[in-house]
């Protein structure tokens, strides 16, 4: 019988059982915790900014801390969105798979 190289007879069985062991260790819950957390802190920048740090106009912000939440919420608000939904999509996948058995 030819194996293929790196990959053991009992890596190949414990495979076998991949969907169970899959829920422990999978991430989702970090994904989870660091999406919405990059997300909220996107958000809260764009909130200061319209807010309290000086507003915003057609040529940008009116301050440099304006400038500085500006570029913060611009990074952290579709970063952490996306996270945030392959988290949301990871975590009810996985909760199909348990319901399935």
């Amino acid at each position: 019988m030819t194996e293929r190289p790196g990959k053991s007879s009992a890596a190949r069985d414990a495979g076998a059982d991949r969907p169970a062991l899959l829920q422990t260790a999978d991430g989702t819950r970090q994904l989870l915790q660091w999406g919405s957390s990059t997300l909220a802190v996107g958000l809260l920048s764009a909130l200061l900014l319209l807010t309290v740090l000086g507003g915003v106009s057609p040529t940008g912000a009116h301050t440099n801390s304006g400038w500085f939440a500006l570029i913060v919420a611009l990074m952290c608000i579709p970063f952490g969105g996306l996270l945030t939904l392959l988290a949301a999509a990871k975590w009810l996948r996985n909760r199909s798979l348990r319901r399935r058995g």
